[in-house]
Parts: C-alpha cells; structure tokens; sequence
C-alpha cells in the first residue's frame, strides 16, 4: 500500500497504458525505496519514449525494475562455453530456490550480463521481511550456493569459477547472522556483540564455535542444493539449455519446466 501511495505520486506527469495498475508495479517492486520508486518511473517513462510508445507498459516496467536493481544491461554473451557455463550457473539458483518451499518464489533467470554480474536470477520477497524464520534463511542460503553446485556437479571441481565470489559472500553474512543475531544455531540462544571497531570482545573458544557453526549452517545448505540438482540433473540440463537458446526465462516458465520433471512445491508462510 505503501509503495502504491509514492508510485502515485511519481507518475502525476506520465501516461500508463491500459490495463496496468499501480498494484501491479507494487508487488513487482517489493524491497523499493521510495527513491528507487522515483528512478523506476523515471526509467520506464525514458524507455517508452526511446521505444516511440505513447504509454508506459509492463515490459518498460519490467526492464526499469531491472535496471534499478541491477545495473545496465550488457551484451550479450558470445562465447558458448562461457554462456553455457553461465545458464547452468543460473539454473542451479532457479531449481533450488524453486524447489525449496521456504524460499522466494523465482520472478525471472537470465544469462544476459547486467552490471558486474554475468547472469541473474531473480527472486520475489513475501512482504513481510521483519519475520524471518531458520527454515526460511537455510532455504536463501541453499539457494545461493545452487550456482556454485550446478557448476561443480556439471563441470568438475577444477572448472569452478569465481562467479560465485558474490553468493558465498552472502551465504557467509547470512549465515553469521543466523549464528551470532538470531540464536539460531547450537552456539545458543544468544546475540553476540562483534565488538564493532575494536574486535571481537569475545573469548577464543566461542569464536571457534561461531566458525564451526557458521561452517555446519553452509554444509549443510551445500548438501541440500547437491541433493536437489543431482536428484533432477535432467531438469537442470533442460533450463539451462532452454537459457543458453532464449537467454532470459520468466518465473512461470521456469515452473512449467521444472513441472515437467518433479511437482513444484507451494510455497510456505513465514512460519
């Protein structure tokens, strides 16, 4: 509702086509500030015109979306052992994520370069992000690793890539934070106060305990998407194919896929 009211706001100068509501541009933009809100209407009014539309529709909409949350697009990739590489990448997020009920449900996978990444996978959040469970947590942690899993079990250790750079380093805060914010590890029920500039003010063993947990959490994820992509390796190697042929796949094809070789579960409540 919230974000309905400031889209409102922003687009008093611009003509939406038919059949698009602010409802519509409010849930694809869940997470949107109200300044990122500007900048999308903005984009999507600057694409309509170089588009020689005389309304703003989705795909504008959509592209903008993107590109705030992404960076510009690139080009595409040439190299088919790169793009390949990349699909399988991509594919490996989208199947965990999808196949896990308690992970955001897939919006869009692409192989088309944006900003520093070489592909994306998008996810949309539930609305209420203050209220996070531990199942919920392990299935973003899951999901995040499936890139890094699919290259593994298609490719070979030896031609991992460091592509994954930014999804371990997200798994890591993830993680910790599970373990030293949100008591929700075997370390205990308790916040851990990391010292902020001064260090850690805690002792040696509870840091051995913390990195040990923090290391349980990340195996076992690991092992989850492992389990996942080797059960339904012909549904990995068929979106990747269908990426690697149509580069960008929309969140319902992806579940038409992957429908066609295991059920889809539904998604779960926070609880």
């Amino acid at each position: 509702k919230g974000r309905e009211q400031i889209l409102e706001v922003h687009i008093r100068n611009k003509k939406l086509a038919e059949g698009i509501t602010l409802t519509d541009i409010a849930k694809r933009t869940a997470g949107f500030s109200g300044a990122d809100l500007e900048n999308l209407m903005n984009e999507s009014a600057i694409l309509a015109a170089r588009r020689n539309k005389s309304a703003v529709t989705m795909d504008e909409i959509n592209d903008a979306t993107d590109r705030v949350i992404a960076g510009l697009e690139g080009r595409p990739l040439n190299n088919n052992a790169s793009k390949k590489l990349v699909a399988y990448h991509e594919a490996g997020h989208a199947i965990v994520g999808s196949l896990l009920p308690h992970h955001d449900p897939v919006n869009k996978v692409t192989v088309i370069p944006r900003g520093q990444a070489k592909g994306l996978t998008w996810f949309t959040p539930g609305e209420d992000q203050s209220l996070i469970s531990t199942a919920m947590l392990k299935a973003r942690i899951a999901g995040a690793l499936g890139g890094r899993v699919a290259e593994q079990l298609v490719f070979g250790s030896s031609q991992v890539t460091t592509g994954a750079g930014g999804d371990l380093q997200q798994v890591e805060r993830m993680a910790r934070a599970m373990v030293t914010q949100f008591g929700m590890s075997d370390v205990g029920s308790i916040a851990i106060d990391d010292g902020g500039f001064g260090g850690p003010n805690y002792s040696e063993d509870l840091n051995s305990k913390i990195d040990s947990a923090i290391k349980n959490i990340s195996d076992e994820c690991f092992q989850t998407a492992w389990n996942l992509l080797e059960t339904h390796r012909d549904c990995l190697d068929r979106v990747a194919e269908e990426l690697c042929e149509m580069e960008t796949i929309t969140g319902d094809r992806l579940r038409e896929i992957i429908a066609q070789y295991t059920e889809v579960p539904e998604k779960m409540a926070v609880v």
